[in-house]
């Protein structure tokens, strides 16, 4: 592919080579040569084996886990490639972790996310692509160009899809701080919306406090960004049927599911987890339980748009169509 007269080049690190490669394959465009490994004292070891001096090069990591040798991949890649004097460098990154550390929740707590930022571009990234940043205020951290793909829009697709009778669905905020992503799915399906009202006594433990809005008779479906030790999405789902909801479906984009995650998904009442495929599933003994939608047409349209300097933003309003 050759749109300016310069090339195009798709690199992946190991974090998520399959969603690398189905990217690449449909921008038309074969994974670019690189070994990317470790010496023996576990020291990351990165060779890019062809040339890439002028070229736009797109490298494809989600810093998920193990997230620490995941992210120092990206960060020696991009170095790697900058030193090859490559024309224009963008960190393509479906799961940004670090996410979660965007503030200082308590006295002498680092804001981990912002230092994440900082790494990525004093490594030589030109622009970042992520998608569903846990706070969209995390676009701000970065000092370089910043393309955010949402995921509600692919999500909702899929449940309108799948159900054309609505009239008794509600979408559901697990907690306040998911309400606006829980509004915006529920706009897309013209449904209401319910919140639950959660607080957390410690860090990776959730407890049920209160249902805003008519659950009754209704098919709920949990909207959030990530799950992660699935005590959240869990314990929503209980509280939703001991309120008298018919069925509970959960969907996120990112499925990061550490731990006992998959087990308590497994044990819980839902019907189907919907997630998108940021993240490699480690496990797929849940298949039955999950349905994973793929990524890789939205990001390969963003890369290509980015590459020909064509607006991102009117990518979703075609999923509407």
């Amino acid at each position: 592919m050759n749109l300016h007269g310069k090339n195009i080049k798709v690199f992946t690190g190991n974090s998520h080579p399959g969603l690398s490669g189905e990217i690449a394959e449909r921008i038309g465009l074969p994974v670019g040569k690189a070994t990317v490994g470790v010496f023996s004292d576990g020291e990351i070891c990165v060779n890019i084996g062809e040339v890439v001096r002028g070229s736009d090069v797109f490298v494809i990591q989600s810093t998920c886990f193990p997230v620490n040798e995941n992210l120092m991949e990206l960060l020696i890649m991009i170095d790697a490639l900058k030193r090859a004097s490559a024309g224009r460098i963008t960190a393509v990154i479906p799961y940004f972790g670090y996410a979660r550390q965007d503030r200082k929740a308590k006295a002498r707590d680092p804001i981990s996310a912002k230092l994440v930022a900082n790494l990525i571009t004093t490594a030589g990234a030109d622009r970042v692509l992520t998608m569903d940043l846990h706070a969209p205020q995390l676009q701000g951290f970065f000092d370089i160009p910043l393309d955010h793909l949402m995921g509600v829009p692919i999500l909702s697709r899929h449940f309108k899809e799948k159900f054309e009778d609505r009239s008794d669905m509600v979408a559901v905020s697990p907690d306040i701080g998911s309400v606006g992503r829980a509004r915006k799915f529920a706009e897309r399906l013209d449904i209401p919306i319910a919140i639950i009202d959660k607080r957390r006594p410690k860090a990776n433990v959730s407890e049920i406090m209160n249902i805003i809005g008519d659950v009754t008779d209704k098919k709920c479906i949990l909207v959030d960004d990530l799950i992660d030790t699935a005590g959240t999405i869990c314990n929503a789902t209980e509280a939703l049927l001991d309120m008298g909801a018919k069925e509970v479906y959960a969907c996120c984009t990112h499925a990061v599911l550490s731990g006992p995650s998959i087990e308590k998904i497994l044990k819980s009442s839902m019907k189907k987890l919907v997630t998108l495929n940021t993240v490699p599933l480690r496990d797929d003994k849940m298949m039955d339980k999950i349905t994973i939608i793929s990524v890789a047409s939205i990001f390969a349209e963003a890369i290509e748009r980015i590459y020909g300097d064509i607006s991102i933003s009117t990518l979703f309003t075609q999923l509407d169509d």
